[in-house]
């Protein structure tokens, strides 16, 4: 083999693996290539998305809120029971001293 065929040869390759790469990147264009119905649907998912998104962030504002009157409310009542309780126990005591005190005047 001398130098002129060895440089057809060289050039035969290259333009071979040249043209071979050049085939495989426009197949896998093309069967990577996103059509317009799949940009529109992702498009409207991202915005059905972000409409959850923002719902889901108002329901947890909401319960939030309700949490926050329903412990003040919890909190009143367990005060009012309180005062109750403690009312119940002094009304309890003064009828037993009241009591004690009628059966020693109708003891005499």
């Amino acid at each position: 083999m001398n130098r002129t065929e060895f440089v057809i040869a060289t050039a035969i390759i290259l333009f071979v693996a040249f043209s071979l790469g050049w085939f495989a990147h426009w197949l896998l264009h093309r069967f990577s290539r996103v059509s317009q119905t799949d940009v529109n649907e992702l498009e409207r998912m991202s915005q059905e998305l972000h409409e959850a998104e923002e719902t889901r962030d108002q329901a947890i504002t909401y319960l939030q809120q309700r949490e926050a009157e329903l412990t003040n409310q919890l909190a009143q009542t367990e005060a009012e029971l309180s005062a109750a309780m403690d009312g119940l126990r002094e009304a309890r005591q003064e009828a037993e001293e009241l009591r004690s005190y009628v059966e020693r005047q109708s003891a005499t």
